[in-house]
Protein backbone atom coordinates (compact mmCIF):
# COMPACT_ATOMS: atom_id res chain seq x y z
CA UNK A 1 0.00 0.00 0.00
CA UNK A 2 2.97 1.99 -0.09
CA UNK A 3 2.84 4.83 -3.15
CA UNK A 4 6.65 5.20 -4.64
CA UNK A 5 6.74 8.85 -2.92
CA UNK A 6 6.92 6.71 0.35
CA UNK A 7 3.70 8.27 1.40
CA UNK A 8 0.81 5.70 2.77
CA UNK A 9 -2.57 5.73 1.29
CA UNK A 10 -5.72 4.42 3.12
CA UNK A 11 -7.70 1.86 0.87
CA UNK A 12 -10.79 -0.03 2.19
CA UNK A 13 -9.92 -3.21 4.51
CA UNK A 14 -13.37 -4.78 2.24
CA UNK A 15 -13.18 -3.99 -1.57
CA UNK A 16 -9.56 -1.92 -2.14
CA UNK A 17 -10.84 0.98 -2.57
CA UNK A 18 -9.03 4.20 -2.10
CA UNK A 19 -11.75 6.74 -2.46
CA UNK A 20 -13.48 7.87 0.57
CA UNK A 21 -15.96 10.46 2.04
CA UNK A 22 -15.03 11.98 5.45
CA UNK A 23 -17.11 12.53 8.50
CA UNK A 24 -16.67 14.37 11.95
CA UNK A 25 -18.99 12.13 14.92
CA UNK A 26 -19.08 12.10 18.82
CA UNK A 27 -18.62 8.60 20.83
CA UNK A 28 -20.31 8.42 24.22
CA UNK A 29 -18.13 7.02 26.37
CA UNK A 30 -20.49 3.72 28.61
CA UNK A 31 -21.79 5.48 31.62
CA UNK A 32 -21.97 9.22 29.54
CA UNK A 33 -19.30 11.06 30.98
CA UNK A 34 -17.15 12.02 28.53
CA UNK A 35 -17.53 12.42 24.99
CA UNK A 36 -15.01 11.21 21.97
CA UNK A 37 -14.11 13.41 18.65
CA UNK A 38 -13.64 10.21 15.39
CA UNK A 39 -13.13 11.30 12.20
CA UNK A 40 -15.02 8.27 10.15
CA UNK A 41 -13.65 7.49 6.55
CA UNK A 42 -16.61 5.96 4.65
CA UNK A 43 -15.65 4.01 1.60
CA UNK A 44 -17.43 5.41 -1.34
CA UNK A 45 -17.68 1.51 -3.14
CA UNK A 46 -18.88 -0.59 -0.19
CA UNK A 47 -20.11 1.81 2.33
CA UNK A 48 -17.11 0.13 4.87
CA UNK A 49 -16.53 2.76 8.24
CA UNK A 50 -13.21 3.14 9.13
CA UNK A 51 -12.87 4.90 12.39
CA UNK A 52 -10.52 7.03 13.81
CA UNK A 53 -9.40 8.67 17.06
CA UNK A 54 -7.24 10.96 18.39
CA UNK A 55 -6.78 11.24 22.12
CA UNK A 56 -8.41 14.62 23.79
CA UNK A 57 -8.43 15.35 27.55
CA UNK A 58 -11.78 14.73 29.42
CA UNK A 59 -12.21 18.49 29.65
CA UNK A 60 -12.85 19.53 26.72
CA UNK A 61 -16.30 20.10 26.25
CA UNK A 62 -16.91 21.43 22.56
Amino acid sequence: MSQPDGNRQLACPLCGCTEFDRHEARQDTRWGFTSHRIQMMVCQRCSYILHFYRHQSIFNFD
